[in-house]
């Protein structure tokens, strides 16, 4: 038996006469009972591949396999084993939250009895027992994204595709939704979790893979990731732009990496952040620019993110049907 729940291998979608490619020779090893995720902006490619692996779209080229099964030859199999919840709650509006759960285990051709209590168990579980007889349309943003998550989970699929479940949420619903996929996790629940939210990929996957543009720029844990950086994120606010343009150049020979400038903030990732900051401080002082604040700080995901494509993870590098820009793929080692 194989040790993944998913494999997919060399995965590529074309669209249009153009053969515009969304997904360009995408592999992927999601290991049993964990959360693996797809990391990028809109348009890199990760809808298309959920879709490709719930068997919505076929592949134009490649092979993927989800609990043992291919996604074009064993349809029916691969959708008995996976929860799908999507960028935004597929509720019935008209229905009552028991209800929508019922229609899903009765679409499922799950016995009445245990419908109702698969149902009943799943209001209490995500914390929505009290409105369970409400209808949807009364339901915040955040109770709606728990009911589409427990729909997902009707029938207990061991293999839950969750595409970019926490977008539009509230700060409160996103830590809430966080905390019942660990526990779904640590229950055995395999967990394909596409997102743009980096603190959400840093708090939720073990393992990462990183798309831009539909191709796999780089991958590894979110520690083997920053590793790429540097040890430290020196941080500088001046006063003004002009001289915030100014120190860039100052700077830039105290890192091998580029320096990130946007409005008053430079940032430079070095390997000796107190000697770094030491010499970054006398330079501006002889050039006599304001500095008003100095901070350094450990690599995050935005930072490696940015490195690796230019762009932050919440701008769509291009509209999608825009012609790819050709990226090396970045494999980080153990």
């Amino acid at each position: 038996m194989s040790l993944y729940a998913v494999e997919a291998t060399n995965i590529v979608r074309t669209f249009g006469d153009d053969n515009f490619r969304a997904l360009d020779n995408v592999t992927l090893r999601v290991p049993m009972g964990e959360v693996f995720g797809l990391l990028g902006p809109n348009g890199s490619g990760k809808t298309t591949m959920i879709r490709i692996l719930s068997t919505v779209l076929s592949p134009t080229e490649g092979v993927a396999t989800v609990a043992g099964f291919d996604v074009v030859k064993h349809p029916d199999d691969v959708r008995v084993n996976i929860g799908l919840a999507g960028q935004f709650a597929a509720v019935d509006d008209n229905l009552t939250g028991f209800e929508n759960l019922r229609m899903v285990g009765l679409l499922n051709h799950m016995d009445k009895a245990r419908v109702v209590r698969r149902a009943r168990e799943l209001l209490e579980e995500f914390g929505i027992a009290d409105f369970g007889n409400r209808l949807a349309r009364t339901y915040s943003g955040g109770m709606r994204r728990r009911l589409d998550l427990a729909a997902a989970l009707v029938a207990n699929p061991p293999i839950l595709f969750l595409d970019e479940p926490t977008t539009g949420l509230d700060p409160q619903s996103r830590q809430d939704l966080w905390n019942i996929i660990e526990s779904l996790v640590e229950g055995g629940t395999t967990v394909l979790l596409t997102t743009q939210y980096l603190e959400e990929a840093d708090r939720l996957c073990k393992q990462l893979v990183v798309l831009d543009h539909g191709k796999i720029i780089a991958e590894g844990t979110s520690a083997e990731l920053k590793s790429q950086l540097g040890n430290t994120v020196l941080v500088l606010t001046f006063a003004t732009t002009s001289e915030s343009e100014k120190a860039v150049s100052l700077i830039a020979d105290l890192s091998t990496k580029p320096a990130n400038h946007e409005g008053l903030v430079v940032e430079l990732t070095v390997d000796n952040g107190p000697a770094a900051a030491a010499d970054a401080l006398r330079r501006i002082d002889g050039a006599h620019l304001v500095l008003t604040g100095l901070q350094l700080r450990e690599p995050s995901l935005d930072d490696v993110f940015l490195s690796l494509t230019g762009h932050k993870a919440e701008e769509p590098a291009v509209l999608d049907g825009a012609p790819q820009g050709r990226r090396s793929r970045r494999k980080v080692q153990a």
